[in-house]
């Protein structure tokens, strides 16, 4: 099972699709939950997705706005989609009957 921010960078990173990258994926996450995160953070949950097989990275093409250095893009893998999928539903089954969930 995978942990609540580790569900936050994999939904932002696929949302993102083909733009997904540290500082974006920082972007979306701190849009959605109205906190700042640390790049630090971004990079070493990225690294332990990796190493869990549930995103693949790879470096893009330089930049000038970056100063010539390259972004470190992110692609979900299909373990990476189950993964989240799995989390979200765990999350929705043991929501169920609280005060706060209401059903539509």
């Amino acid at each position: 099972m995978i942990g609540e921010f580790e569900y936050l960078l994999l939904s932002s990173a696929a949302a993102l699709g083909e733009g997904a990258y540290g500082a974006a994926v920082r972007d979306a996450i701190k849009e959605v939950t109205k906190r700042n995160v640390s790049i630090g953070a971004i990079y070493v949950t990225l690294d332990r997705l990796e190493a869990k097989g549930l995103v693949t990275t790879y470096m893009g093409e330089a930049t000038a706005q970056r100063g010539g250095r390259a972004k470190r893009m992110i692609r979900v893998s299909p373990q990476g989609t189950q993964a989240a999928r799995n989390f979200f539903e765990t999350v929705m089954r043991a929501s169920r009957g609280t005060s706060w969930v209401t059903e539509s």
